[in-house]
């Protein structure tokens, strides 16, 4: 059996101590993630999470540095993923823009209320905001 990591990327935004988070059902399930998704050929990672984020948030994002990059294997499929998580600055909100299949909706949730949701789509939603408010930036 082949194995073949998944690339993808995350915005980690804050706006008065509120993460924006995404709402999504994700194999039947409904979950918790930050605007996130699989990095598309031909583009720049900095391009699939600017895009990643409008689609699915319908903010304009500007990424300005690297949280972290997490590694997780899911337990129900055995995938593995490969997060490079950003952080940056969120801008010109399109309220009436669509948002991806899948997505019901897009809240701002502190950390604390992040932290007592049982249904995060994985552990790296947390690490993330974590990470970021322990001040990890790379260029």
């Amino acid at each position: 059996m082949d194995w073949t990591p998944h690339l993808t990327v995350a915005a980690v935004i804050e706006s008065e101590q509120r993460f924006l988070l995404i709402e999504e059902e994700s194999d039947g399930l409904i979950v918790f993630n930050q605007p996130a998704g699989h990095w598309d050929e031909g583009e720049t990672l900095i391009e699939a999470v600017a895009r990643e984020t409008l689609e699915e948030a319908a903010w304009h994002f500007e990424p300005q540095a690297i949280v972290g990059i997490y590694q997780y294997t899911s337990p129900e499929n055995q995938i593995t993923y490969l997060r490079i998580c950003f952080c940056g600055r969120h801008h010109s909100h399109e309220p009436n823009r669509a948002l991806d299949t899948g997505i019901l909706r897009t809240v701002w949730l502190t950390r604390d209320i992040v932290a007592n949701l049982s249904n995060l789509r994985n552990p790296m939603v947390l690490r993330c905001i974590d990470d970021y408010l322990a001040g990890i930036r790379y260029p």
